[in-house]
């Protein structure tokens, strides 16, 4: 699969521009502030519909605008998929594939896989667990639909007994009929997903440590470890279990929503153990590993997004990222830089057809 052109139209900085693709690599340079990020996040806005780094749509827009269209040529198995999204402020954001509109944007997740590594990947070890989570759900939601499906009816399912433990709370009442039936369905849609980002972990693993090794050099034991309740109980009992602190709370306390994804080294957490240098190799490894996940999922060859990759990257990690992406497992890559001979000289070792795009 590779990207064929994109076109911009009042997309964050950018007024009206259009860009034709290289099929292996293509690189934006230029100073800081001048769009380079923007650009990636472009073709990531065509493959998952939303933004990477700015989840409020409407800042999205360029300053001035009223709306933004973004418009994307791929080749995916021998067919031309064009892609369009737009947005017009107070207005619902709109996708279409070769012309037909999308009715609910969950039906275009997984059509075009993408892969993106960005200094902002970061937030995975300093931020709250949501954002790993998240990162888990990303992976299986492009190889998974009925998983995503599955995650919206939990959350909207936990957003109703959320209301209903308020409600009782506001009116001094209690219905544990009602409640039930949340429970039920909570349970019903959380199992599965439970069990899905155990087996998900159990697979994905291996390949992460594998990635780690070759990217760090290293041979520290790194690892990954699924943090659940549900490994103690199913989640039917864990939510009768906890109904009173529940009601003191007036929010569900235990369930999928508050599973986290432990990052360590050496049987440590690498946020508080790990070296500047390791964790940014655990962080490549983590995403390099997404990449070979879904690749072998999705029967086709997922786009790479680069995003100001080798800044603060010593020359050791900058040359094994190199190795690894001159492989002919890769397919189409993206990476925005601010030094444009730097970014030459770098893909020059790589022995692949390249574009470079100066940005001013």
């Amino acid at each position: 699969m590779f990207l064929q052109n994109i076109s911009l139209l009042n997309y964050k900085n950018f007024s009206d521009v259009n860009f034709e693709f290289d099929t292996k690599i293509n690189c934006f340079v230029g100073n800081n502030g001048i769009g380079k990020t923007n650009m990636l996040d472009a073709i990531y806005h065509l493959s998952f519909g939303k933004s990477y780094f700015n989840p409020i749509a409407t800042q999205n827009i360029k300053h001035g605008a009223d709306f933004f269209v973004i418009e994307g040529n791929f080749m995916l198995h021998e067919r031309e998929e064009k892609i369009v999204c737009s947005l017009k402020r107070n207005v619902k954001k709109v996708i279409r594939r070769n012309g037909k509109t999308y009715e609910r944007l969950a039906d275009h997740i997984g059509l075009l896989p993408l892969v993106i590594i960005s200094p902002a990947d970061r937030d995975l070890i300093i931020e709250g667990s949501d954002t790993r989570r998240k990162f888990m759900d990303g992976v299986i939601s492009q190889s998974d639909r009925a998983y995503l499906q599955s995650l919206m009816n939990y959350q909207k399912v936990l957003a109703q007994r959320n209301a209903l433990l308020k409600y009782f709370a506001a009116n001094h009442t209690f219905d544990p009929g009602t409640l039930s039936i949340y429970n039920d369905q909570l349970h019903s849609y959380g199992q599965e997903i439970y069990e899905k980002r155990a087996n998900f972990i159990e697979k994905f693993e291996p390949i992460f440590q594998e990635q780690y090794k070759l990217i760090s050099g290293e041979s520290e034991d790194v690892s990954l470890v699924y943090n659940s309740r549900l490994h103690e109980a199913e989640l039917s009992e864990l939510l009768t279990s906890n109904i009173e602190r529940d009601r003191a709370l007036q929010y569900t306390s235990v369930g999928i929503h508050k599973d986290d994804l432990d990052f360590q080294i050496g049987e440590y957490p690498i946020k508080k153990f790990g070296s500047q240098g390791q964790q940014k190799s655990f962080l490549i490894a983590l995403k390099f590993a997404q990449f070979h996940f879904l690749k072998a999922l999705v029967n086709t060859t997922p786009i790479l997004l680069l995003d100001d990759i080798f800044y603060k990257l010593d020359e050791h990690r900058v040359a094994h990222i190199i190795t690894l992406v001159e492989d002919k497992n890769f397919g189409q890559i993206f990476i925005s830089d601010t030094h444009a001979e730097r970014t030459e000289k770098i893909i020059k070792e790589i022995h692949q057809t390249y574009k470079i795009f100066p940005l001013k």
